[in-house]
């Protein structure tokens, strides 16, 4: 081989590379570990110092400033109570995964009697529960606002940091003897790489994969009761993902996203005073034509009726039909 064929084969494989390193994730962008996860709380509370525009006089908002009070040592005579500066709240927030008691989170407060505005409330002290109604964080503060106009959702606010953990998410990472993965988007082909892959940073056989979505690894002799640098080690590596051959678009927008895999068979497509042929064509004599080569991408196709002036809706109505005519190879999903 000569110095300059030798030269245009280094030069090839240094463009596939480079290809392929371009379309590369890393693990911990396709992929989640068992267990590791966010966890949704929820509460119910106060807020006060509103200016007139809170629930008035309603049964769950009275029952709730009465036992507040009675908490607090006033007895009110009354069982009934109401006031416009009052209003009652749903809390939500989410947990982080590993969260340590002592740890802010922010959270949302959201009217849920006849308050029109909770703009210049505070919520008073409130638990918030997870899924298993154990209390883990306790919320309180004064209520932001989001907008400045018109449109402003007013019944509806943040309060940065506006909870305390007081219990700590409990899970032993560390010393595990096997971590589980999820691919986000479960694929044979991923799964299979990314255990080729794994295995060959690890030096053994210590991956499998389950299925399409699973990979199960072996904590290897090096890494025992060290599982954070293991999974460090892992959601680093870069992966090539696959995926399917899919076209979406969405008919309110005129959206088309279009995947470099989708592939059109050989068809002749007439749509009003347009021709498109694609393989084997002749040029003909309609207003406005074009002709394509047999296996052309979807993408090839849009940029061709692009150049023709065709808009996006009647784009969306000649995919359905090659999909529909058994020509366009891949999913067609239309939102």
């Amino acid at each position: 081989m000569s110095k300059l064929l030798k030269l245009i084969a280094l030069a090839a494989l240094a463009f596939a590379s480079t290809i392929e390193s371009a379309q590369a994730a890393r693990l911990k962008d396709i992929a989640s570990i068992r267990g590791v996860r966010e966890n949704q709380l929820i509460g119910y509370g106060i807020v006060v110092g509103l200016k007139g525009t809170g629930d008035g006089k309603n049964e769950y908002m009275s029952k709730s400033v009465v036992r507040m009070f009675d908490k607090l040592g006033m007895k009110l005579d009354s069982p009934e109570f109401g006031s416009k500066n009052v209003a009652a709240v749903i809390i939500t927030a989410t947990m982080p995964a590993f969260g340590k008691a002592g740890n802010p989170i922010d959270i949302t407060v959201s009217a849920v009697g006849d308050a029109s505005s909770l703009a210049g409330g505070t919520l008073l002290q409130a638990p918030l529960r997870a899924a298993n109604e154990q209390v883990y964080a306790v919320a309180q503060g004064a209520i932001v606002i989001g907008g400045n106009g018109k449109d402003s959702h007013t019944t509806s606010g943040r309060i940065p940091n506006g909870a305390i953990i007081e219990r700590d998410m409990t899970a032993d990472f560390s010393s595990r003897k096997m971590y589980r993965l999820n691919l986000i988007n479960p694929d044979f082909t991923t799964a299979a790489r990314t255990v080729l892959t794994i295995n060959k940073e690890l030096g053994g056989h210590y991956a499998t994969a389950k299925d399409s979505g699973t990979i199960d690894i072996i904590t290897p002799f090096a890494y025992e009761n060290r599982g954070v640098e293991l999974l460090a080690t892992i959601e680093s590596i870069e992966i090539n993902p696959d995926m399917k051959a899919r076209v979406v678009v969405n008919e309110k927008t005129g959206t088309i996203v279009i995947g470099d895999k989708v592939k059109i068979s050989k068809v002749a497509i007439s749509h009003g005073a347009l021709s498109v042929k694609v393989g084997e064509g002749k040029n003909a004599k309609e207003e406005k034509v074009t002709v394509l080569d047999t296996g052309v991408s979807v993408g090839e196709l849009v940029q061709a009726l692009n150049k023709l002036g065709v808009t996006p809706k009647d784009l969306i109505t000649i995919l359905q039909s090659i999909k529909t005519a058994g020509a366009l190879h891949g999913e067609l999903e239309v939102l």
